[in-house]
């Protein structure tokens, strides 16, 4: 017996050695894109040139042990060079202009507003993990667990999947990467935002109208949808089809993280009524790939069930099921999901999967196209069988009785409101 617990006892020293002989490979925790062939940036006028040669990050680049205990994630697409467009606000989409600064726990955004009063947002590609970094991990002196899982993330994932969803009839914020010098028109944010990487998208929030849809009356979040279901009743409902269909897709891009404040809401007017259409926005977690000793012992169903890693199946239902999908599917038929199933199984062909890859640099598809499309077309085979599983936890689990989340300062408390969209 003692010999046994020597041996566990050895054991133990030394994967506590190997882990932090792993996240000491670096002590930084942020660090922004790195520009090729270019020495002084603050000498180069970016007027001059139309794209530039950009590494997202070289920050998770690792050995063969890093890549063992925390994974190899998409190492290489985050430190592989692309060539991007450059940008400057006051020309871009005829003008943009600074309404305020994002919020975010990883990514640093900017609100823009076009002349027309169009909002876009300008969200880093590169993440700050600052924030989410637990005091006892920097006094252990293990915050690279938590920068380093960064790498899960694809820089490009959120392109990708805006293609994907373009094909599949699911509406999406239309996503570019863009690099943003700096410039006289981020005045205050110069130095934080220039010289940056970023995705500029559509904003889940618009009085402007930017969908293809006809008669749309504007573009909500989800708070506010709540806030307009006490005023207008049964005069508003969601699409329910639209939104089943957008959970599922998420489904197939291993979109884990998609909680109410994730979406907004096209309001279109059928007659005297409102129809409120799903908008999926933030794609950072899209084919999220996370593998290694630490983050599989970390992400197990037991310790952390919300965050999935992106595999050929579905390991756990159950921590995909939002409080966000019982409150708005909530009693809805079975029927309604395995439709929407078989829906994108008929539009994500083999040939389609192929050809949305033509949306990322070619580099980078030579890196994860095939990875990725394994993954992607196992669970597109699979989706019937992963809707009616995701219907019955639904079902299971049923109504709320807390506000969701971004919804905890709404006047709820005796309102039905606070349990499902559309309970009386």
């Amino acid at each position: 017996m003692k010999k046994i617990l020597a041996f566990v006892a050895i054991l133990f020293i030394v994967f506590l050695a190997l882990v932090y002989w792993s996240v000491s490979s670096t002590d930084k925790e942020f660090e922004t894109c790195e520009i090729q062939n270019f020495e002084d940036l603050e000498k180069i006028d970016f007027k001059d040139h139309d794209s530039v040669l950009v590494a997202p990050s070289s920050l998770y680049e690792g050995n063969i042990l890093k890549e063992f205990m925390q994974g190899k994630n998409y190492r290489e697409a985050w430190s592989t060079p692309v060539k991007v467009p450059i940008a400057f606000l006051d020309t871009l989409k005829g003008g943009l202009k600074i309404k305020k600064e994002g919020g975010g726990k990883q990514t640093h955004s900017l609100k823009l507003e076009s002349k027309d009063g169009t909002i876009y947002t300008l969200r880093s590609v590169t993440k700050d993990p600052k924030k989410l970094i637990p005091e006892v991990a920097e006094d252990l002196g293990l915050e690279n667990i938590i920068v380093d899982g960064i790498s899960a993330q694809h820089p490009f994932g959120a392109i990708l999947a805006a293609k994907l969803a373009e094909i599949s009839g699911v509406l999406h914020t239309h996503p570019n990467m863009l690099f943003i010098p700096k410039q006289d028109a981020l005045g205050e944010y110069n130095k934080k935002y220039g010289n940056r990487l970023y995705l500029l998208e559509y904003e889940t929030e618009s009085e402007k109208n930017w969908t293809s849809f006809k008669n749309v009356d504007e573009i909500v979040e989800t708070k506010d949808l709540q806030e307009l279901k006490q005023e207008k009743g049964d005069n508003l409902s969601i699409d329910r089809a639209a939104l089943i269909k957008a959970r599922l897709f998420d489904l197939l891009i291993g979109d884990w993280d998609r909680h109410a404040e994730q979406w907004g809401w096209v309001l279109v007017k059928e007659d005297n009524k409102l129809k409120a259409i799903p908008l999926a926005g933030d794609r950072d977690n899209a084919f999220f790939n996370l593998s290694g000793v630490i983050p599989s012992i970390i992400t197990n169903e037991k310790i952390e069930p919300l965050v999935r890693p992106y595999e050929k199946e579905i390991d756990y239902m159950p921590g995909l099921v939002y409080p966000f999908d019982r409150y708005f599917l909530l009693d809805t038929p079975k029927e309604l999901y395995v439709e929407q199933a078989k829906q994108l199984q008929k539009s994500l062909t083999n040939e389609a999967i192929k050809d949305a890859f033509q949306v990322l640099p070619e580099q980078i598809a030579k890196l994860d196209q095939a990875e990725i499309s394994e993954k992607l077309k196992s669970r597109r085979d699979n989706l019937v069988e992963y809707a009616v599983a995701f219907h019955s936890i639904i079902q299971e689990k049923g109504a709320l009785n807390e506000p969701l989340k971004g919804s905890e300062d709404l006047d709820l408390e005796n309102s039905p409101l606070i349990r499902c969209f559309e309970c009386k």
